[in-house]
């Protein structure tokens, strides 16, 4: 009986190892992107409407693949701004052009 018991002990030792060795290729996958929006024209190829002092804001957009966690780059004058999309909804038509509230992060 205790070669059994040890052979289940070792499956399940093995089994949970391999389980770590996938995990960074999983957290690969889920990699966040970042969506520069600096040279584009507000007004015309995007709206940010700043909320909390530009803390917080919601920004309407075109573009597919934007998700939450993303990061988004904004330019005002000279100085450039990281937000980090928390939330985002596409719309039905046309259906690349969404909005979603951002939040405020530093530049890395």
């Amino acid at each position: 009986m205790s070669l059994i018991g040890t052979g289940m002990n070792l499956s399940f030792s093995f089994l949970s190892k391999l389980t770590l060795v996938n995990f960074p290729v999983s957290e690969l996958k889920k990699k966040n992107k970042i969506h520069d929006y600096s040279q584009l024209a507000w007004g015309s190829d995007y709206v940010f409407e700043r909320l909390n002092q530009g803390m917080l804001g919601y920004m309407t957009g075109v573009g597919k693949g934007v998700k939450p966690c993303d990061r988004i780059i904004l330019r005002e004058g000279c100085e450039s701004y990281q937000y980090q999309v928390e939330e985002v909804d596409y719309y039905s038509d046309p259906s690349d052009m969404w909005i979603a509230l951002l939040k405020q992060v530093s530049i890395d």
